[in-house]
């Protein structure tokens, strides 16, 4: 393998968790998500998919909205422009690696 180009300490920390990189790749192909609808699609306890949203909110990655409909409360995630970018960097760092392989 070429180690040209590839830094595994340049990997984002902060998507590269497997909870994490799902929930980026999953709202990275939709507008946005309920919460319901990531614990569904991640299989996370609904506790492990809290701590792990806000790890993201808090890096500025997704925007979480909290709303009523039909008198109910939902959660909504959703990429930010931040998170798209460091999405497609990282995706970007995979690929590198990816190549390098023989």
């Amino acid at each position: 393998m070429s180690e040209a180009g590839f830094n595994a300490a340049a990997l984002d920390e902060v998507i590269h968790g497997k909870l994490r990189l799902g929930v980026m790749a999953y709202l990275s192909s939709l507008d946005a998500a309920t919460f319901s609808e990531l614990r569904e699609r991640t299989g996370a306890t609904d506790g492990n998919l809290s701590v792990h949203l806000t790890k993201l909110e808090e890096a500025g990655y997704i925007k979480i909205t909290k709303a009523f409909v039909s008198k109910r409360p939902q959660t909504t995630a959703k990429l930010t422009s931040m998170g798209r970018k460091a999405w497609i960097a990282y995706l970007d760092q995979m690929r590198t690696l990816l190549d390098g392989s023989d």
